[in-house]
């Protein structure tokens, strides 16, 4: 994925050394954007090895609405230990936005419901809108939206989607959140009978971290291969119908895993 190390090197490059909450340093851009046409192949890194069991486990968690890290253990997933509290709790974070966002009445708007309904009934419509930004909740996350609105778009029989990310951990979390999102696009294709388009993945803040640049700087001397292919492998007539077998991910060769400490 050319476009990726591109966007590596681009802040390697150009990017402002800052500081941050975690107290690690960052170098940065604002505002970037990453285009992918999912009918060439699906966005999975090959110049690091991924670990597609926690990125498909991670959106079917976030898509039954959960925020308690307890499920994902019990799949051997840990990508958001660091942020739970003793329970297990994150507090009201993506699955709790996206399924049952509060109304102000004391019901709650599922978000992802709305989202496919209207690209059935409405393909046309400039609504397909989902958001995890709450202002009202923001504090009460462990960690506020970082991947905070999505928008689908029907062309030519085609399902496209463009994330908008706030802040982006572009070494550990972005190739993460390219694989989510467009598994995400694949899965909503599959269930409102449309194929897959594009994925644009839009920056806010777009960073390395300082601790991070020794990493950036091996997988920017790689050489990016050929991306694999998903095959959906039952027909689902719901996304809540979906499960982990449910996705192959064929000819999926990588590079060797770079490790990385995480900033909490």
């Amino acid at each position: 994925m050319k476009t990726y190390l591109d966007l590596l090197e681009h802040v390697m490059r150009t990017g402002s050394d800052r500081g941050d909450r975690t107290g690690t340093g960052t170098r940065s851009v604002f505002g970037y954007q990453m285009r992918f046409d999912l009918s060439e192949g699906f966005p999975l890194l090959t110049t690091k090895k991924l670990h597609i069991k926690s990125i498909v486990y991670e959106l079917l968690w976030f898509l039954r609405g959960e925020t308690n890290v307890r499920w994902l253990q019990e799949r051997g997933v840990k990508i958001w230990d660091e942020w739970a509290d003793e329970n297990g709790d994150l507090g009201p974070v993506y699955g709790s936005q996206w399924r049952s966002w509060p109304d102000g009445y004391g019901g709650a708007i599922d978000q992802i419901k709305l989202l496919v309904r209207g690209i059935k009934n409405n393909p046309n419509s400039r609504r397909h809108l989902v958001t995890a930004w709450n202002p009202a909740e923001v504090d009460a996350m462990a960690l506020p939206p970082c991947h905070c609105l999505f928008q689908f778009y029907v062309a030519d029989g085609k399902l496209s989607c463009q994330l908008y990310q706030r802040s982006a951990d572009i070494f550990l979390g972005v190739p993460f959140n390219i694989a989510s999102y467009a598994l995400l696009t694949h899965m909503v294709a599959h269930v409102t009978g449309l194929r897959v388009g594009e994925f644009i993945h839009t920056f806010g803040d777009a960073h390395l971290y300082a601790n991070h640049f020794e990493q950036a700087r091996i997988q920017l001397q790689r050489t990016p291969g050929t991306l694999p292919k998903l095959e959906i492998l039952n027909q689902r007539a719901e996304l809540d119908d979906f499960v982990y077998e449910d996705f192959k991910f064929a000819d999926y060769r990588a590079a060797p895993s770079i490790k990385a400490p995480i900033s909490v």
